[in-house]
C-alpha cells in the first residue's frame, strides 16, 4: 500500500487542485509515466527513491520529445502521468479533457550550447555558431527545445541553419557526443550529465528562453491515486533536490 507520507501528499495536491480523488480508494499497482526527453536521469532517480518509499508500487516510464508523448497520449495511449517540457504541449493534452488535475510547474530548465570536451572550435556564443564550417544540431522548433532555441538566437538576432534538427534533446545531445557536429542548443540538465564527454557553453539569451515544466496526473489512467501521489512526490523536497542537483531550476 502507499506509504502514509505520500498518500497524504497526493491527498493535499488533490485538495489543491479541487479534485477530490481519495488516496486510500487504491492500494500499490504501477505508475504509467510519460516525461519530456531531458528528465531522464532525474525521473529515473525520482521513481527509484518513490518506489523505496512505496514498496508495493512499480514505476515504469517512456521518455520521449514531449510533442510526441502528448499526441500519444490524445490519440489514446495508456499512462497516468505526463510530465511536459513546456506548457505548449501540455495544453494539448488539457484541450483535449485528459487531465484529472491542475498541470502545474515542478521545475524549469534552460539552454547552454552543448560542445566537444576541451571546445575546440572555441565557441563563446550564440555568434560563433554562425562561424564557416561550424556545424550545428537543433531541436525541432515542433518540440519545447526546439522552440526554446529559436527563442534564444531570435533574441540574439543570430540566424543559420543547423545540419540537423532532432525530435528531442537526447538526440541533439548525441550529435555532439558522437562527434558529428561541433555543437547543439540542449538543455543545461544534459549537458551536466553528459559533462564527461562535453563542454555546456553559457549564454546570455538563454534567460529568455527559460522552460516551464508542467506535470500532471491523467484523467484516464489506470492508476489514479497512484498519478496523484507520484505528482505530488515530483513536488516534494526529496525530488526537489535531485532535481537541482542535476542543473533543473525551482518553480
Amino acid at each position: 500500500m502507499l506509504s502514509a507520507v505520500v498518500l497524504a501528499m497526493a491527498m493535499a495536491a488533490a485538495g489543491c487542485g479541487g479534485h477530490g480523488a481519495r488516496a486510500s480508494d487504491t492500494s500499490g499497482g504501477t505508475v504509467t509515466v510519460l516525461a519530456a526527453a531531458s528528465l531522464t536521469e532525474s525521473f529515473t532517480q525520482i521513481g527509484k527513491d518513490f518506489e523505496r518509499a512505496n514498496p508495493s508500487v512499480r514505476v515504469t516510464f517512456s521518455f520521449g520529445g514531449s510533442s510526441t508523448l502528448a499526441q500519444q497520449i490524445t490519440a489514446g495511449a495508456p499512462a497516468d502521468v505526463f510530465a511536459s517540457a513546456s506548457p505548449a504541449t501540455m495544453k494539448q493534452v488539457t484541450d483535449a479533457g485528459l487531465i484529472a488535475g491542475p498541470a502545474d510547474v515542478f521545475t524549469r530548465n534552460q539552454l547552454v550550447i552543448a560542445v566537444p570536451k576541451g571546445n575546440p572550435k572555441r565557441i563563446g556564443g550564440l555568434t560563433d555558431l554562425t562561424t564557416p564550417g561550424v556545424k550545428v544540431a537543433l531541436c525541432a522548433t515542433t518540440v519545447p527545445c526546439g522552440a526554446a532555441a529559436a527563442k534564444a538566437l531570435d533574441a540574439a538576432g543570430v540566424r543559420f541553419t543547423p545540419v540537423t534538427l532532432e525530435q528531442d534533446v537526447k538526440a541533439a545531445l548525441s550529435k555532439v557526443r558522437l562527434g558529428e557536429v561541433d555543437a547543439a542548443l540542449v538543455y543545461r540538465t544534459d549537458a551536466h550529465t553528459a559533462a564527461s564527454q562535453v563542454d555546456g557553453v553559457e549564454f546570455p539569451e538563454s534567460a529568455k528562453a527559460v522552460n516551464d515544466y508542467p506535470i500532471v496526473a491523467l484523467s484516464k489512467g489506470p492508476n489514479p491515486v497512484g498519478a496523484k501521489a507520484f505528482v505530488a512526490y515530483a513536488r516534494s523536497e526529496p525530488a526537489q533536490t535531485v532535481l537541482t542537483r542535476a542543473g533543473f531550476q525551482r518553480p
